[in-house]
């Protein structure tokens, strides 16, 4: 009884094990470690709480850290391959947020430029790869549905960028002469013309009509919302 009990207090807790993973996922997707202040962010706690968490894991060998420097922080080879980091699953992970769609007429530019990062939980999204987020500006598409939820200014919604053949009906990004926007597909099984339709309260939005003269592409299709 004794000996179990000491097995347990030196098992990472559900959070350090979240923490750890965030440095890892961070760490694959920048090349670089985070700092305290962006661990602290994401999980909204304090950098004193997130040096804590830091300090166990680094004396378990569970994480390396250099003195004086910077986004110093490594995964030792052997950390993730732990009992006890295996054995407690991370219960959300991060997607980049890339800029504002506009759900309105098509006035902001997609850049590829990230924002920062979005907390999705994994009873929302079951994979990372090929996701990204966007911020949602404008009120033509705040009727639609994703799974319930509406789309409306200020949500974020996500982005299956894999996914580049939509059928009527599908929810999607759409990039017209280098601006990016949200908007229900249609296309016309007789003469293959291709409608991006507005769903919404505000009768103003009227649907984009595509000619073959526009530089326009389907840039991923919208699995998600998350609600501001």
């Amino acid at each position: 009884m004794y000996k179990k009990s000491m097995i347990m207090r030196d098992r990472p807790s559900k959070r350090q094990a979240e923490v750890l993973k965030f440095i890892t996922e961070f760490q694959k997707d920048n090349k670089y470690s985070p700092s305290l202040a962006e661990i602290a962010d994401f999980f909204d706690v304090s950098t004193s709480t997130v040096h804590q968490h830091v300090s166990y894991l680094r004396k378990k060998g569970l994480l390396k850290t250099e003195k004086h420097k910077k986004r110093a922080m490594n995964i030792p080879a052997k950390g993730e391959n732990t009992r006890e980091f295996k054995n407690l699953a991370l219960s959300s992970f991060t997607i980049p947020i890339l800029g504002v769609a506009n759900a309105g007429t098509a006035t902001a530019f997609a850049e590829e430029n990230i924002e920062g990062y979005l907390k999705v939980s994994r009873d929302v999204l079951n994979r990372r790869d090929g996701i990204f987020s966007l911020r949602v500006e404008g009120d033509s598409m705040n009727k639609a549905k994703i799974g319930g939820k509406s789309i409306a200014e200020g949500d974020f919604v996500l982005i299956d960028s894999e996914y580049r053949n939509p059928k009527n009906g599908d929810y999607v990004l759409s990039i017209i002469d280098g601006c990016a926007n949200l908007k229900k597909f249609k296309r016309d099984k007789k003469t293959g013309q291709i409608t991006l339709e507005s769903e919404s309260t505000n009768t103003r939005h009227k649907p984009i009509y595509i000619s073959s003269e526009d530089d326009y592409m389907i840039n991923g299709k919208i699995i998600s919302v998350i609600k501001k």
